[in-house]
């Protein structure tokens, strides 16, 4: 039996107007171990095995920018948990500013959203290609290597169609796959750590301030996927108590296996070697082990875990512009469901795009293809945060009672005030063309804001 989402049942006339009407509803399929999962998974992707090299030329201090990443991570999970109390529906980051300020607000930030998704997709896509290359040599051949990640990205997207139910044991077991070494690596690495491979706290020449964020901007790849029990909402069983659960327990794992794992690649690989390197986590463990069988191994599991990153992910870029859809801001083909309970047009269209944003960008090389795209969904993730607790902000101020407690008054505002300027600094150190290309990914969905704007008032009108 399907169960409708407060959403769902409050907001007919829009679904009316958008021909969406006989859409099934999601099904609660996800408990709070597959919530946890899918939050760990789709944190513990591409990012932890590809982001100590690209941080690297940072030095040090990067580590620093770790631990105050894992900080705001929970800062925002603890948001999201509150925020899915209120509304606990599909589409979260989306609904939580349309709720508070209106449906231009949430459209932007499903917009903005959905544009981090397909982006962050590639991205991921083209992380793979550096651990394939440990497996199967591809001679710097990046007709083979944008291939490849065409093909990581692919196989995902079909696994997708199989419905959420399958999304959930798949990213259930491919967390456990890949949580298990990267603990291991994690832990036993840190007896072997040699002090003088760190390197120079601050090799960037910049300021250390300037060296903090700007590192800090592009680790936060690594940690997007914090909001993934919120954007699922509608598809978690008891949302209200297991959304906020799911995202501390996951993000508070991963952070544990990032900042460990990290420091262990840093102790292990010379500074110099892992500026360079394509595989990071590889040159770890072969340094451990003394042979390149422990690098073949954690190859595999980095292509296993990057692949069921890619599942997660693919099905929240699915979620949030049906979540619009159903609400007439996105169109309309992204509000169907398929059989299996998953968005099959917004499965199709993330998979397209990144395919389109793989082999665009594939001719400058993927050290700078996958540099540009982590520093684009830094902006681009970060403005639904933004909104997010900006949402917070406004339900606070009001004082509603319904919606505030005034026993946890102070420790909601908080929450809410540090999430807000963590998501700020974040923009800031994402640096100028980041934030230009983000913007333009941004403002070029106004125009299919005012052209679906206007045909649901019309159909308004008209009824």
């Amino acid at each position: 039996m399907t169960v409708p989402s407060p959403t769902e049942a409050a907001e007919p006339a829009d679904r009316a107007a958008t021909g969406t009407d006989a859409a099934p509803a999601p099904r609660r399929t996800f408990g709070l171990a597959a919530a946890t999962a899918l939050v760990m998974g789709n944190i513990i992707g591409g990012g932890i095995f590809a982001l100590p090299a690209t941080v690297a030329p940072y030095g040090t201090i990067s580590l620093l920018a770790f631990l105050v990443l894992s900080v705001g991570a929970v800062l925002l999970a603890l948001l999201f948990g509150k925020l899915a109390r209120r509304s606990p529906v599909t589409g979260g980051l989306y609904v939580y500013p349309r709720d508070a300020f209106g449906e231009f607000a949430g459209f932007l930030s499903a917009w903005s959203y959905w544009t981090m998704c397909w982006v962050s997709i590639a991205a991921l896509a083209v992380a793979v290609v550096g651990y394939v290359e440990v497996l199967i040599p591809l001679h710097g051949n990046h007709a083979l290597q944008a291939l490849v990640a065409m093909a990581a990205l692919w196989l995902p997207a079909a696994a997708n169609f199989a419905g959420t139910r399958w999304v959930g044991a798949v990213q259930v077991v491919s967390t456990i796959l890949k949580f298990v070494p990267l603990l291991l690596l994690a832990t036993i690495g840190l007896f072997f750590v040699d002090a003088d491979n760190f390197g120079p706290f601050n090799a960037s020449g910049q300021s250390v301030s300037g060296a903090l964020a700007a590192s800090a901007a592009l680790l936060l790849y690594s940690f997007l996927g914090v909001e993934s029990a919120a954007v699922s909402a509608g598809e978690v069983r008891d949302p209200e108590r297991t959304v906020g659960r799911a995202s501390v327990l996951g993000t508070l794992a991963s952070a544990l296996v990032y900042v460990l794992g990290t420091i262990a690649v840093f102790g292990l690989v010379p500074h110099d070697r892992l500026v360079d390197s394509g595989a990071p986590f590889a040159d770890a463990v072969n340094t451990l082990t003394g042979s390149s069988w422990g690098g073949t191994a954690i190859a595999l599991v980095a292509v296993a875990s990057i692949t069921g990153c890619l599942n997660g992910w693919i099905l929240m870029a699915a979620q949030m512009p049906y979540a619009a859809a159903r609400d007439g801001l996105f169109p309309s083909p992204f509000a169907r469901l398929g059989k299996g309970g998953v968005p099959g047009f917004g499965v199709w269209a993330c998979a397209v795009l990144g395919s389109l944003l793989i082999a665009l960008n594939y001719t400058a090389g993927p050290d700078t293809t996958f540099r540009v795209l982590v520093l684009i969904t830094t902006f681009t993730g970060c403005v639904p945060y933004l909104l997010s607790a900006a949402a917070q902000l406004y339900w606070l101020a009001r004082g509603t009672r319904d919606r505030v407690r005034p026993a946890g008054l102070a420790r909601d505002l908080t929450v809410a005030v540090l999430s807000f300027g963590f998501s700020f600094w974040l923009i800031a150190g994402a640096g100028y063309a980041a934030v230009y290309q983000g913007v333009l990914f941004l403002f070029a969905g106004i125009p299919v804001y005012v052209w679906l704007r206007g045909r649901k008032d019309r159909a308004e009108t008209e009824a």
